[in-house]
């Protein structure tokens, strides 16, 4: 059941711990634990490595990707199980260790069903639409993708992880285009892992460089931040990226077990989060999601089995 996790990392040179144009600036703000919902099991509302984290826009309901049992839960925002869909296998609305969850403008479901190397989508309460992608290098086809982001347009964009990539697509899949390679030079991606799509920016958390790089929307290069390391404004693995109202972008900083948070060119602005089990602590953090009103953010806090929000006093 581990073996996709083991290949994820091992591919990236790491081991992952065991585990169940600068817009106006943000007002002052901190961020404090509200609550918290899951924990171990199969149950409805539990979690055996609960992953990618999408929220719906109006609505906020929470939909929450869970590796090991091969599936797509959904809460209202306070936590509260509404439903779930999914089971492991190649099928339509089957997934194999799905990793990232994103919601459109549409309300449409985005999935990167990792060990299939496809995207698929759903309407909101989980009913199939239609899929895309398989393994390979070319056009279109992905290497354990691990991340999927939607922009306002509805095109869809794709951290292609083992092909050390972007690729991004129309709403229904149609290839549009791709950028990046293996390395450390300005666009060039080391395990890109997550990706955050805003009017003007691409935001792309690239693991093994420890950084966080930023595109236009068709992949030219606008500038990065970060290093490897624990100090304000670097990062021990950073795994997802998500970006809230005055285009502050927010980073799961993984092995530092803390969320840290930045202006959309990178200066830094706070953290939150340490290690450990307790309110507003983490065991390896990796799914963010933002609620509309960027008032409230959702961790999957994954090594604990469950999602913690937070929300924002001013």
């Amino acid at each position: 059941m581990g073996k996709l996790i083991r290949l994820l990392r091992a591919t990236a040179g790491v081991v992952l711990l065991a585990a169940c144009t600068e817009s106006p600036t943000e007002p002052e703000a901190e961020w404090v634990y509200e609550g918290q919902w899951g924990s171990e099991g199969f149950g409805n509302g539990k979690f055996l490595y609960p992953q990618g984290v999408g929220v719906a826009p109006e609505s906020g309901t929470v939909y929450v990707a869970d590796i090991y049992k091969h599936s797509i839960q959904y809460f209202t925002p306070t936590g509260s199980y509404l439903g779930q869909w999914g089971s492991e296998g190649p099928g339509n609305g089957q997934f194999y260790y799905p990793y990232g969850v994103a919601v459109g403008p549409d309300g449409k479901v985005y999935v990167a069903d990792t060990g299939n190397n496809r995207i698929q989508y759903f309407t909101p309460t989980g009913s199939f639409l239609g899929r895309w992608g398989s393994q390979g290098s070319g056009e279109g086809l992905f290497s354990l993708p691990n991340s999927v982001a939607v922009a306002a347009n509805g095109n869809v964009y794709v951290a292609d992880t083992n092909n050390n990539r972007i690729e991004y697509f129309t709403a229904a899949g149609s290839y549009l285009g791709r950028w990046g390679s293996k390395g450390s030079e300005n666009g060039q991606f080391d395990f890109p892992s997550g990706v955050a799509v805003t009017t003007g920016n691409v935001y792309i958390t690239d693991v093994n460089n420890g950084r966080v790089q930023y595109f236009t929307p068709t992949g030219s290069y606008l500038g990065q931040w970060g290093s490897p390391g624990s100090g304000n404004g670097q990062f021990w693995l950073p795994s997802e990226v998500a970006v809230g109202p005055y285009g502050v972008v927010y980073v799961a900083d993984e092995f530092n077990n803390r969320l840290q948070y930045f202006t959309p060119t990178g200066s830094y602005l706070g953290r939150w989060g340490s290690a450990g089990s307790g309110d507003g602590e983490f065991t390896n953090p990796y799914g963010l999601g933002i609620n509309d009103a960027g008032t409230r953010v959702y961790v999957s806090d994954r090594g604990n089995c469950r999602v913690q929000y937070f929300k924002r006093r001013e």
